[in-house]
């Protein structure tokens, strides 16, 4: 489909009669009923006056509600993610024609399901001569090894999306079908929750129904075909990397289920499990977000790394639920596309309610020459998805827009290989407002709407959509392009819908913060000892540039605590080694991305962990984490110092979060584990730098400023820093939260809180472990600690780090059982 050119876009107070008058013919508003018409007035009215006037206003509003949600994406190819494009206007259809579109995706979901069946159950459909052979075979996405392995209740399919376009006369026409992963589902109820929050109770003023019973019975349906009543379902994602994962993890949280991936999955004797620290539990649905091709190496691609090992066999089993089935994205391709009006004739007995675009596969004689015939008229595209000789990018192109030299070489490779090739006729899409650059502009859109099975097995469509507008020539990506916009789409009732939630009925109540995959506490420990290690690190440097040191000389290399404190930074890899000033050094410790130890390089990481925990995470960490770094400009000067301490009410910030936000779950328990080792490990090394048998009074100063213990000190005793109160105070005080043996009780209790697999009541290494700790530091006192206490400490809390890795972290690849373990629930 092609859009009409844009009429010009409007601003001022008056949006709606500004918008009719020069909105192209088709428009959305502009030619709805004189009822919609007047809920299209009521909306932008609202707006209008909530924007005071400046759709700019609005659209600014809305769009840090969508970054306060954490909305974001990636293109192909993206390092990071990108700011999510949400419009502030939304789409509204009405009851009526809703209910059109609602009668047509649920016979087209039925359709599908029974084609699924019938390619991978009794081929029926080829034999008959409904559906040639190379339509099935051509396609990347058809799996023979699925052949004669059939779901649980027989269900291909348990959630359907189509994305819809609606041509200036106002039909609707089926644009592709996309069973292998619903791309865009969690982004339409993120869309809804952002502009909820950015416009009051303006969606209830218009009578939209609400999205949460739809993903209530998405989750019913998917937990319905499971064997147990009470089902563990986890949603299969390929990692932070992906497009779409904020919006997977979105979708996670918001149901409920357990955001895995392939390494946290293990198959033993034909049942499903992932690795937890409480060993392994037993998956019984998987709701896939990821391509057949990749979830079982075994089975399916060899070169697959984000796969499950012998997941098919789970399949073949019949134990595990899997949305959708393996080989289900057979219907996928374009050349599918085309032979879908004589299967709804064939299996349904009815012509299809909402029709295709007009699709020719050119593996057939006639429809080849159809094509050939009036290539300037048609689109031209891959029939199944793959780069081909004339197309490169497996994208359509325009017939009408080749040259002669491009006509030639594309009319050869279709003689050539035929079968390759589909023609699609041009639909024009109308339009329907956007607010751009500030104005009122009529954009061209699709509507991408999803349809999943309730727990009786129905089909239920969600009444809204994940509305895409163009800004571009190209509509077709899967969900967004350079330029692109989104927007909620709302069905429009004429009476009030009732309010509702996710939850259908009272749950039974539970105490339990549910399970943690062996993954995200591994992420959950690394976090939180980058968090502690940044903030280290900065004070550090706060220490170099402001601490106490030659007050009144200023800092200098020449001073030995100076050097031992820009040593440490060489250590860490926070700043390069070979001496220099003070002052870029100090910036490189700050903000050199390459240097592994800088701040800017740890913010990075702990960014980069805290994407692989956006289903545990609140959306207050993002903002810090997501804020930009200061800017550093080399100079020993206020700046350097302003800097390094922002960054450290920053990293407080975070602190805080975690303690008074965080569920005291085993999630939190690993977190607080990380920083309390991480906090642990640097203070041996600091007291054993500074807190040495010869220490100065500079290097007990900056040991006391390094522990954040000056106040507690100085509380205590009358005198200057001596060595042993010192030791004392920032080594042994159990009270002090920046001591050493403070850390040390907090990583026993941790330990001793989380689960074990033994069965025989015998301590597990991690709790023998940190109890010797403890035990270890308990008889000391400052004037007895010597450094090689600190280094055998030191060396004992390295162990304990190995040991609650290859505990917890570290899961076992097969069932085998250590001595008294019981690893299978």
């Amino acid at each position: 489909m092609v859009a009409d050119a844009p009429a010009p876009s409007l601003g001022g107070d008056n949006w709606a009669d500004a918008y009719i008058a020069a909105a192209p013919r088709g428009d959305l508003f502009a030619d709805a009923a004189p009822d919609m018409a007047g809920h299209w007035r009521a909306m932008l009215d609202r707006l209008s006056v909530q924007a005071q006037g400046d759709p700019a206003t609005l659209a600014d509003h809305v769009a840090r509600q969508a970054i306060d949600l954490g909305m974001a994406f990636r293109l192909t190819g993206d390092d990071q993610e990108r700011a999510w494009p949400l419009g502030p206007v939304p789409l509204l259809i009405g009851a009526d024609e809703w209910t059109h579109i609602e009668r047509g995706l649920t016979q087209r979901a039925e359709l599908l399901e029974q084609v699924i069946a019938n390619i991978y159950g009794t081929g029926s459909l080829v034999s008959d001569g409904n559906l040639p052979p190379g339509v099935i075979t051509g396609s990347p996405h058809y799996w023979r090894v699925m052949t004669g392995t059939p779901p649980p209740r027989g269900h291909h399919l348990h959630f359907y999306a189509a994305d819809i376009g609606r041509g200036p006369n106002g039909e609707w026409r089926v644009l592709a079908d996309r069973v292998r992963t619903p791309v865009g589902m969690g982004y339409a109820l993120e869309n809804r929750l952002a502009l909820s929050r950015a416009t009051g109770d303006l969606l209830g003023a218009l009578n939209s129904r609400r999205l949460a019973p739809f993903f209530a019975q998405l989750r019913r349906g998917l937990a319905a075909d499971c064997e147990r009543s009470d089902p563990r379902i986890g949603l299969l994602t390929p990692g932070r990397f992906n497009q779409s994962y904020a919006e997977q993890a979105h979708l996670a949280r918001y149901l409920g289920l357990l955001l895995v991936e392939g390494d946290d999955l293990i198959v033993t004797d034909g049942q499903l499990f992932v690795r937890t620290i409480q060993g392994l539990k037993r998956i019984d649905g998987l709701w896939r977000w990821m391509d057949s091709r990749f979830i079982d190496p075994l089975a399916f691609d060899r070169e697959s790394r984000i796969g499950v090992p012998d997941l098919f066999d789970a399949c073949a089993n019949g134990g595990l639920v899997v949305g959708n089935w393996p080989g289900a994205g057979v219907i996928e391709s374009r050349a599918f596309a085309a032979f879908l009006p004589q299967l709804s004739k064939a299996v349904l007995g009815a012509d299809l309610i909402l029709p295709n675009i007009a699709t020719w596969w050119c593996g057939q004689g006639k429809e080849r020459d159809h094509v050939l015939g009036r290539l300037d008229s048609l689109l031209i595209g891959s029939a199944f998805d793959r780069d081909v000789a004339g197309l490169p990018d497996a994208r359509f192109t325009a017939g009408s827009a080749l040259d002669t030299t491009r006509r030639a070489a594309l009319i050869d490779a279709m003689t050539r290989r035929p079968m390759d090739y589909v023609g699609q006729e041009v639909v024009k899409l109308s339009t329907t407002p956007a607010i751009v650059d500030g104005r009122l502009t009529p954009l061209p859109f699709t509507l991408r709407l999803f349809v999943a099975r309730d727990e009786a097995g129905a089909w239920r469509v969600m009444p809204g959509a994940f509305a895409r507008l163009a800004g571009h020539g190209d509509i077709r990506a899967a969900l967004m392009g350079q330029g692109d916009m989104s927007a909620d789409m709302c069905v429009v009732d004429g009476q009030a819908v009732p309010p509702d939630t996710l939850i259908g009925g009272t749950p039974a109540i539970r105490r339990i913060g549910g399970m943690l995959p062996a993954k995200a506490a591994d992420n959950l420990y690394w976090l939180g000892r980058y968090i502690e290690r940044a903030e280290m690190t900065l004070r550090i440097v706060r220490a170099i540039v402001g601490g106490s040191i030659e007050a009144d000389l200023g800092p200098s290399l020449g001073s030995p605590t100076m050097a031992r404190l820009v040593d440490q930074l060489v250590l860490w890899g926070a700043a390069p080694g070979g001496g220099g000033a003070i002052g870029p050094l100090c910036a490189d410790a700050l903000g050199n991305a390459r240097m592994t130890g800088s701040v800017r390089s740890l913010m990075g990481r702990i960014g980069n962990i805290g994407e692989g925990l956006r289903d545990r995470l609140a959306s207050d960490f993002w903002r810090l984490v997501r804020l930009p770094l200061p800017r550093f400009d080399g100079a020993v000067t206020d700046t350097l110092l302003d800097a390094s301490s922002r960054m450290i009410e920053r990293i407080s910030a975070l602190s805080g979060l975690a303690a008074e936000n965080m569920g005291r779950t085993e999630g939190w328990r690993f977190h607080d584990m990380g920083r309390r080792m991480e906090r642990a490990i640097n203070g041996c090394r600091l007291v054993t730098l500074f807190g040495s048998d010869w220490a100065s009074a500079d290097d007990l100063t900056v040991l006391l400023d390094l522990q954040d213990s000056q106040i507690s000190y100085r509380t205590r005793y009358l005198t200057g820093p001596a060595l042993a109160p010192v030791r004392d105070l920032v080594a042994l005080e159990p009270h002090n939260p920046r001591a050493i043996t403070y850390q040390a009780h907090r990583l026993a209790d941790h330990v001793a809180a989380l689960p074990v697999l033994r069965g025989d009541g015998m301590p597990e290494e991690p709790r023998r472990l940190a109890d010797a700790l403890v035990a270890r530091l308990a008889p000391l006192t400052g004037d007895m600690l010597t450094i090689g206490d600190i280094a055998d400490v030191e060396s004992r809390l390295l162990t304990l780090s190995d040991a609650i890795g290859q505990r917890y972290f570290l899961q076992l690849r097969k069932a085998e059982k250590p001595d008294g373990a019981d690893l299978l629930s």
